[in-house]
Formats: structure tokens, C-alpha cells, sequence
């Protein structure tokens, strides 16, 4: 005979699920969420840091000042009658491939010969001054410029603070005196007086073109610098971004009867 099987079901009308556990359960949704905000936003504010920080290492790799050729000047009287030393440098510099544009208002000059270091700025009105500079912004020539760098007057600039600049190329015409800015291709000359005390006094008259003079035009004002034969020069040309352009050289054992000297390559 067949054992007779008898199947009960359990009935359980417990539930699990209270309002403790809905608490529970809306509390870890609200801070998923919240959590979920916070990695949003800190994602975020990271980009946009990390942009930032890769747009200044870009600036900072591609703005690279070159220096060209450099070239010393020294003042005379006349064709032969020349001082011993080197009163002005001319400093044609250029940027490299893809570099960024270049503000030359921003650019420390440095020049030191091992005993006297000077640090020069663009001169332009807010470092300079009109009253210092009066020639600089009155006449545009290189003349004047130079006039206004060099030559003693009442009142003075004060050469070993200052450089002045004037454009070679500028094909998209972004070099002006009030904004020297510098593109790619573009050339530009930097002037740094050096004039020695031997070039000072009327001893001699005349640097570049008609600098000085007489008939009571103002002599030349001396650098702090005497630039003899056999010295030794470094130049440091520090823009606001980019690396630093350095320029290392030795003056010729004689300058015999050259006015303008090639230092530089």
C-alpha cells in the first residue's frame, strides 16, 4: 500500500521591509547622490586646473627669445679718433619656430662683466618717465632714441636701468613703441648703453649717428661699465614667460680702427 503524503505550506505574513528600512534605504540614495556631486565638481575644478597648468607649460616651453647677433658700438669724434672701449650694444634678437608672442616691455636685460651687473627694463612712460625720456616720445627716430638713452641732460635718464628697441621686421605690424610686442619672424634691435667714464666729459662726441655734440649739446653719460679688450661679458635676456636666452662672449684682444664690432656669434 501506498504511504499517504500529506504537503503543508507555511504561511508567514511577517514582512521585512518597515519604514526604518525605507529610511534607511532614501538615506544611502541621498548620499550616493551627494557623493556623486562632489566627484563631479572636483572632476571639474581638476580640469580646469589641468588646462590651466597646460597652457602655462606651453607658454613657458614655446615663448623662447633668440639672440641673433650682437654688436659693439664705440663712440668717436671723428672716423679715427675713436674711444678704447665699447659704449653701446646693439642686440638683434628674433623668436624661435612656434614660439608665442613676446612682450618686450616684460623683458629684463641683464648684462654683467664679472664686477658690474646692470638690470635693464624697456623705457617706456611708466618706468621711465616723460621728463627722463623726453626725446624717446617726441621724436620717433633712432637718433633720439639713442639721445634720450646716452646723452646727459636736465633731467637725465638713467642708463643703467633702461634699454630701448627698434623694430627690423614686422610684417604683421605688431612692434610700436607703446606696445612692443613680437611675433614669429619678426626682428627687433635692443640698444644697452655701456658708455665708460674714459667716453664721457666731451672727450668724445658722437655715438651711432649724432648722439652728442658739440656746441653745448649735453655729453655722454657713463654706464658704470668699461668695456675694454679682453672682456669678458654675459647677457641674459629674461622674458615674462619662456625660458631665458643667454649670450656669452669675450671682447676682441684689439678693436683697432673699427667703430662697430661683431661680438656675438
Amino acid at each position: 500500500m501506498k504511504q499517504n503524503r500529506k504537503s503543508y505550506i507555511r504561511s508567514d505574513k511577517t514582512a521585512q521591509i518597515g519604514i526604518g528600512t525605507l529610511i534607511i534605504f532614501i538615506a544611502m540614495v541621498l548620499v550616493a547622490a551627494v557623493a556623486g556631486a562632489v566627484l563631479i565638481q572636483t572632476s571639474g575644478v581638476l580640469q580646469q586646473k589641468a588646462q590651466s597648468t597646460g597652457n602655462q607649460a606651453t607658454k613657458e616651453t614655446s615663448s623662447n627669445l633668440q639672440i641673433k647677433e650682437i654688436e659693439g658700438i664705440r663712440a668717436k669724434t671723428s672716423a679715427t679718433n675713436m674711444s678704447l672701449t665699447v659704449d653701446l650694444l646693439r642686440i638683434n634678437v628674433g623668436l624661435n619656430a612656434g614660439s608665442e608672442p613676446v612682450d618686450l616691455s616684460q623683458v629684463i636685460v641683464s648684462i654683467s662683466d664679472g664686477t658690474t651687473t646692470n638690470e635693464l627694463v624697456y623705457a617706456d612712460e611708466d618706468k621711465a618717465g616723460v621728463g627722463t625720456m623726453d626725446y624717446y616720445y617726441t621724436n620717433g627716430t633712432l637718433t633720439n632714441h639713442l639721445r634720450a638713452l646716452t646723452m646727459r641732460g636736465d633731467p637725465t635718464p638713467n642708463i643703467p636701468h633702461f634699454f630701448i628697441a627698434e623694430k627690423v621686421r614686422d610684417e604683421d605690424g605688431s612692434f610700436t613703441q607703446n606696445n612692443p610686442t613680437i611675433n614669429t619672424g619678426d626682428l627687433v634691435d635692443l640698444y644697452v648703453g655701456t658708455v665708460s667714464e674714459d667716453a664721457t666729459a666731451f672727450k668724445y662726441l658722437y655715438l651711432v649717428d649724432t648722439t652728442g655734440g658739440p656746441g653745448g649739446a649735453a655729453p655722454l653719460k657713463a654706464s658704470g661699465f668699461t668695456i675694454s679688450p679682453r672682456t669678458e661679458l654675459r647677457i641674459i635676456l629674461t622674458p615674462e614667460y619662456g625660458a631665458a636666452a643667454t649670450a656669452d662672449m669675450v671682447m676682441p684682444s684689439t678693436y683697432g680702427s673699427v667703430e662697430n664690432l661683431k661680438l656675438y656669434p
